[in-house]
């Protein structure tokens, strides 16, 4: 952090992220600029529940500016907007954390979404309000920002001011500002002729009604209106009747929005659009969300909840610095907007409201966690998302599952309590149903007789594990095989072991025991082989067996059943950890002719060299085969066009 300079101006280079976010709001059309004043006034309020809540342990902090509101002043003839609040301000380290930079807001989950944004412009307004940056989308609509600030509890002298083009720099500087709180004013860019008039009263009503109506203070404006002349000052005739003007044009503050939460409302009196608006005042996502809850219990317990489902994943749901999506109030105060308390983290992505009139203001984090009333909410929550999870159409659920079926699937086994309640809700593609979401109880449902344990998979690309030659005997008796390609479901199937009664099974790891009948006669013929190329792969395998998987193929590798899968070990290794190095089993396929031919080559010749050769083969095929990475791979590509060119010759 760069120290403060006194009475000097300093220039500062815009961290690298926020430049390329600038860059493409500059230099990009949007079809809707309007967010930016949403935002703004959104930033507004927040700082003014942040003062709010202060001042519920620190009194004094607010002197004598009690009336809390948010002042809009546009000057038509300079094409200036000023936006203004009397909230919590800020200090000069303050301004250069949160405006500098992206603070708090996951600055490598941003970069990736602004690169996956490049040509899409209708997307940035989303990661503007996702990411926390909303104050930078005034840049739509100004050449220059200037941002003058005090924070509460600093005298006058102790303002700062900071001023930007958006040109990569941006300069800051001691102010003087009378009273506590932020204003900003946009140098708005010059008009095209069919664009917005960002000074027109009605223009900034028409938003404000429509983006801003429910922000709990008042959003003010001055505005021109007829006001009747005092009766002394109207001129009249010889008969009294007024002869000349009957009112004047007044300046008088007027209050925008109703201000009315909505969240205490009737749900018969809020509209779909209010209930929309409000979703992307909270979540400043773009997208409308996909369902809602809105309830109010009375009795013991009295709250106000309404809670949204997102259309779309937010680009850092997996993000480590991400931030939940529900905001705690006591009798409208506003106390947190990041309340893990009140949703377990398998519903992250749940946006929304809690209204608790009992809750105690001064809450801690650390009361909440042990706080009766919040347990209680919570687990009443909880449950109604469950319900309507069950009771969404199926086709709309598909689309959910698309999204969030990975982190509604961690609740498996991070929430023992609830996992009977997730199970049914989890989806899978499956060796039968590639293109189409599969419950566990339609899976359990089509089971064959014979089947008496659902069957599945793991591993990173669902084309290489529907393709698996680990399930070749699966498929030739029709048993369906649920392909598993997220990394959560590797800790998924240790904790759901069963389904309605019916054992999870790995169809990589152990013995299938599918087999009607086992030709030992067979086994033993081919025993002294298999001992051999034990021996020759001693340092990759544990044992070679007769395959329990295989029909077509040559070779595959598979794990002791209660060992560790291949893709768990490639996870572990991918996140820098140092799995404990494991063999696996090599399994060989007796039907096969390569097989046979191989072992007729053994039986006739046990010192031939080749065999060695063939024995790497095997093992470098089945790697092959899972979608693994070979040691040499120059080695096995030598060996398999010596092959072809005999098999040609």
């Amino acid at each position: 952090m760069e120290t403060k300079t006194e009475n000097k101006i300093e220039t500062h280079q815009f961290k690298t992220e926020v430049q390329q976010m600038l860059n493409l709001i500059i230099n990009s059309l949007y079809s809707n600029p309007d967010i930016f004043l949403r935002e703004l006034i959104s930033n507004a309020s927040d700082a003014i529940d942040k003062v709010r809540y202060k001042a519920e342990t620190e009194p004094g902090i607010l002197g004598d500016d009690t009336e809390f509101k948010i002042h809009l002043k546009p000057d038509g003839i300079a094409q200036t907007l000023e936006i203004s609040d009397n909230g919590i301000g800020m200090t000069y380290d303050e301004v250069m954390e949160n405006i500098g930079t992206i603070a708090k807001s996951g600055t490598a989950a941003f970069m990736d979404a602004l690169e996956q944004a490049k040509g899409q412009e209708t997307l940035l307004p989303e990661l503007i309000g996702q990411f926390g940056v909303g104050f930078y989308s005034a840049f739509m609509v100004a050449e220059k920002i200037t941002l003058t600030t005090r924070a509460a509890g600093a005298s006058a002298n102790q303002a700062v001011r900071w001023t930007s083009t958006g040109d990569g720099t941006f300069t800051i500087e001691n102010a003087e500002k009378p009273e506590r709180g932020t204003t900003i004013a946009l140098h708005l860019k010059k008009r095209e002729k069919d664009e917005k008039d960002f000074t027109d009263q009605w223009v900034i009503r028409g938003i404000v009604k429509q983006h801003s109506d429910f922000v709990s203070y008042p959003v003010t404006m001055m505005v021109e209106r007829d006001e009747p002349l005092p009766d002394a000052e109207i001129i009249k005739d010889k008969d009294d009747k007024p002869i000349g003007a009957t009112t004047r044009k007044v300046m008088k503050e007027e209050t925008l929005n109703s201000m009315k939460a909505i969240w205490t409302r009737s749900t018969s009196d809020v509209t779909d659009e209010e209930y929309e608006e409000f979703y992307k005042h909270l979540s400043h996502d773009w997208n409308p969300p996909l369902e809602r809850i809105h309830l109010k219990l009375e009795g013991t317990t009295e709250y106000y909840a309404l809670l949204y489902i997102p259309s779309k994943a937010p680009f850092d749901l997996f993000s480590p610095e991400r931030r939940h999506g529900i905001h705690l109030y006591s009798r409208r105060i506003f106390i947190m907007d990041d309340c893990k308390e009140l949703m377990p983290d398998y519903f992250r992505f749940v946006k929304g409201v809690v209204d608790a009139s009992d809750l105690n203001l001064n809450v801690s984090r650390e009361i909440l966690q042990q706080d009766r009333l919040v347990l209680n909410i919570r687990k009443n929550l909880v449950k109604k998302l469950f319900e309507l999870l069950e009771k969404m159409d199926p086709e709309k659920y598909a689309g959910f599952y698309d999204e969030f079926g990975a982190v509604l699937k961690e609740g498996i086994y991070t929430d023992p309590a609830s996992k009977d309640k997730i199970a049914p809700l989890v989806r899978y593609k499956t060796t039968k149903s590639q293109d189409k979401w599969v419950s566990l109880d339609d899976y359990v449902k089509n089971m064959p007789e014979d089947q008496k344990e659902i069957y599945y998979i793991t591993g990173d690309q669902l084309s290489t594990l529907a393709s698996s030659p680990h399930l070749e005997k699966l498929k030739a008796k029709s048993f369906e095989v649920l392909l598993m390609t997220d990394p959560v479901d590797e800790w998924v199937v240790q904790s759901l072991t069963e389904y309605d009664g019916k054992p999870l099974k790995s169809a990589e790891k152990g013995d299938l025991a599918i087999d009607e009948a086992v030709d030992e006669k067979k086994q033993e013929a081919y025993h002294a082989l298999f001992g051999f190329i034990k021996g020759a792969l001693e340092d990759k395998v544990k044992e070679v067996k007769a395959s329990s998987h295989l029909t077509d193929s040559v070779s595959c590798l598979s794990g002791e059943t209660w060992g560790m899968s291949a893709y768990m070990e490639k996870l572990l290794k991918a996140s820098g950890q140092s799995p404990p190095e494991t063999k696996r089993v090599l399994e060989l396929n007796m039907g096969h002719p390569v097989i046979e031919k191989i072992n007729t080559l053994f039986e006739n010749d046990r010192d031939n060299p080749v065999l060695k050769d063939y024995s790497v083969l095997l093992f470098d095929m089945a790697v092959v085969a899972e979608g693994g990475k070979l040691e040499n791979p120059a080695r096995f590509s030598k060996m398999v066009g010596e092959l072809l060119s005999k098999a040609m010759a």
